[in-house]
Parts: structure tokens; sequence; C-alpha cells
């Protein structure tokens, strides 16, 4: 790709930022757009240790501008479908998610995760693996370190593994992991992605550039992810895991054991008691993780050495402390009802739960009609509090409270958890119009326990 020409970035957010810095190193010239007049130029700018090649261009753009560029890159929170993206497909200019343009660029053995669910901790693990393995292994995505970030380090014995979203994959043109997963697709994201049959068929495009000698690992207990292997766009060789069925080749449970069966063989993997996460769902991101890695060509006992000290990733089911009896978890990672839902299942207590924020047009039934007998009280805040309490009481759940602040939510739970109970953030809801991110929501959450007592 001739990088020397006049680029688009589209989002001043850290995925543009380092789009420009890779396409500055690369020789291009770059125009920021950002649809913010009130955007704070300075501030982005000072991020560059040099200017001359850098444009910024604030809420509206002309025809000028588009007419003279070669090459848009869209970061993921700007839709495909926007008035930007559409005026730059009209004068057939290439659209990039910001992943397609780093594959363009790098090199090495790459994997790459996407997933309603999971993905997170399945990227993680993974990336631990490979970093065990070699010491030419990056981890990058969603996960928090941007592709283009890295990319200019890696070359061809590098092993990357990238999490990646909807959001990214609906700009994607070359971008081809030797090893794809889908973990699971269950509704998200449909304010964007309008339909849940949308929603999966780019969940899929993951695979889209494989061909006969690559992997598509795939969950075979999600009826979605299971009916992709028959989608005509899957060229690459498909690779089952399952938790609840005994499957002839992939990564299966054999009572309490993560086996691999493979050309007719089964080899044990890991106890399951060996393991130190907890839940169901993690069983699956193990199985998931295990199955990228092993078809990335890392040997099984490499693999096996770091399961059995894996201990999972910030804000999904952290353990936070333990304060007069009550013992706090953050789940800040859980943006949805069904992420929600399996964190509601992994506990083993009673439990204080709360909840709420952005609305992104998903239904909530299902996550209170998993609370059974656990769930002793909900604690609500955000956009969709009201809509959630409004579902709790239609299904016969009442025990509910709204609050206005995170910090008046903790400080609730607090007097309503007694010894030997949970207090769980788990809010099926992203964090956006009260939080920047679901991290910056959990750390405040953190923050807020850890001063109980003090």
């Amino acid at each position: 790709m001739d990088f020397h020409k006049r680029v688009l970035i589209a989002g001043t957010g850290k995925s543009g930022v380092n789009a420009g810095k890779l396409l500055l190193e690369k020789g291009a010239e770059i125009i920021f757009y950002d649809d913010n007049a009130a955007l704070d130029v300075e501030k982005l700018l000072s991020q560059f240790k040099e200017r001359k090649d850098i444009r910024v261009v604030l809420g509206d753009i002309n025809d000028i501008i588009l007419d003279d560029i070669g090459l848009m890159v869209i970061s993921p929170g700007i839709p495909s479908d926007s008035d930007i993206a559409n005026a730059v497909r009209e004068r057939k200019i290439p659209i990039w998610s910001e992943i397609e343009l780093a594959y363009q660029v790098g090199d090495g053995k790459l994997a790459a995760i996407t997933g309603t669910n999971g993905k997170t901790t399945t990227t993680s693990l993974v990336g631990e693996i490979f970093s065990a393995h070699t010491s030419n292994s990056f981890t990058v995505g969603n996960i928090g370190i941007p592709y283009t970030e890295v990319v200019l380090k890696m070359n061809r014995e590098s092993y990357t593994v990238a999490e990646v979203s909807s959001f990214q994959l609906e700009t994607i043109v070359d971008f081809k992991p030797h090893v794809s997963a889908v973990l699971n697709v269950t509704p998200d994201h449909l304010d964007r992605h309008y339909t849940m049959e949308n929603y999966a068929s780019v969940k899929l495009d993951i695979c889209r550039n494989q061909t006969e000698q690559d992997y598509l690992v795939l969950n075979y207990d999600d009826p979605v992810t299971r009916q992709m292997a028959e989608d005509e766009r899957v060229k690459a060789k498909v690779i089952f895991f399952s938790r609840l069925h005994s499957i002839e080749e992939g990564i299966c449970l054999k009572g309490e054991t993560i086996v691999l069966r493979e050309a007719g063989c089964e080899t044990k993997v890991i106890d399951t008691k060996d393991l130190i996460l907890l839940g169901a769902h993690n069983i699956e991101n193990y199985m998931a993780g295990i199955a990228v890695a092993y078809y990335m060509g890392v040997p099984l006992k490499d693999i096996i050495d770091v399961l059995k000290t894996f201990k999972g990733v910030e804000h999904r089911i952290e353990f936070v402390r333990e304060v007069n009896g009550v013992t706090y978890y953050n789940d800040s990672k859980g943006t949805n009802p069904d992420a929600a839902i399996k964190a509601v299942q992994a506990m083993n207590r009673k439990t204080v739960l709360i909840g709420g924020g952005y609305d992104k047009g998903v239904a909530f039934d299902e996550w209170i009609q998993s609370f059974g007998g656990k769930v002793k009280k909900l604690v609500l805040l955000g956009q969709t509090a009201r809509m959630i309490a409004d579902t709790a009481k239609k299904l016969g759940f009442e025990n509910v409270v709204i609050v206005d602040t995170l910090e008046e939510a903790v400080g609730v739970c607090a007097k309503e958890a007694a010894p030997g109970e949970a207090v769980l953030l788990s809010p099926a809801c992203a964090s956006w119009g009260m939080f920047n991110n679901y991290e910056q929501r959990g750390n405040m959450f953190k923050e807020y326990v850890n001063k109980l007592g003090a």
C-alpha cells in the first residue's frame, strides 16, 4: 500500500491518534476530522512530535477536502453508515478500520478473537500463552493496546493476538488471521447494527479472507456460532469447542477434564479443578483459548503451563476486597445482559447487584429471570435504570432501588449486604454517558469500595 498520500482519520480518540502516528511514520499526510467543533486541538496535536503533516478539521467538512484524500481510516465509535462515511464511500475512496491499517503494515502470525462476551478474557489468555512461548509476541486490539501502536515492532516470526469488535470488522478489506474465533453471539450493539442477523454477519466477517490453510474456532454450544460453520463465507477449517456436548473433533469436556480430539485421537489437556477462574463461561473461554493457541502452533505443554496460572483480567468478576464479611466483585466488563447473567451465575452466595447504564437497545428480561433466589437486591443507575426497574417489577422482582451515582450505589450495597453475602457490579449496560469507558467505571467502583470502613 502506498501511504504517500493524504489520509483522512475520522475520530480523534486513542485509535485515531495511533493510526495517525503510524501513517506519519509511513510518509502520509493526515487530516483529523471530528464533528465536535469544540474539540481541544492543541491537546490533540500535543500527542505528536511533528505537526507539519497534520491538519485538523472540526464540525463540518467540505467537498474540497474529501476530493483530495486517497483513504479514510475510521474510528470504531463512528458508524460505517454515518454521513462522513457515506460521503467518502460515494467517492469510491477506501475506508479502513484501524485493524485493517495495522494488518496492511504488520507481519508475522496473527490470531483474532471476537464475540459478544469473553473475548477480553480469551484474548488475554492467548496473549499470555504466546508470551510464554516466545518473547516476540503482541496482544493488541480492544484489550487496551491499539494494533497500530506496536505493529512496526512486528516481524515474520512474531505471534500476535488481536481482540476485535464488530465495529472494527465493519471496515476490514484484506484483514486475514491465520486463526480466528467467534466465541458467541448474543444481543448487543443493536443500536448500531439494528438486527441480530446484521450483528452476527459482521462478527463472521472475521474469517472473510481466510483460506483452507487457516482455522476458524467456533462455539458449538451457541446456536448462532454453530450455524456459522455452514456459511458460504467460511473457507477455513472449522474447529469447534463445547462445554455441553461430546464432539468428535475439537475441544470439549469429558467429565471434569478438558480434552483435545483430533484425527481420531484424544489428548487430555487439563482438569477443571486445576483452573483458577470460576464459572461455566470461563471454562468456555479456556477451551477457546486452547484451540486458538494450539492451531497457531503453540505446543500443548506450553499451553497447559499457562492455563494453571492464568488469573483472568481486570473488571471481569474481579475480586476487590472483603469488608465486614461482605465480598465485593467488579464486573464492569459486563456491558450487556448475557455477560451480566454469567456473572450472576458465577456468584456462590446471596448477592446485592449494581446494574444500569447506557441504553444499547437490548432487553433485560433474561437477566432479571437469571436472578433466581440469588440476587437479594438490585441497585440501578444510569439511562436504563427506570426501564430495568419496570422490567424487574413486571417479572415479579420488586426489591429495587434507583440511585443517581455509583458512589451512592456502593453505599446502599454496603448497608444492604450481610456478612457472608456479596456485592457485584455487573451493569448489563455500557458505561457511556456517566463514564468514559467500562475501565473508568470499574476503577471508580474499586475506589469507592476501598473507602468503605476507612
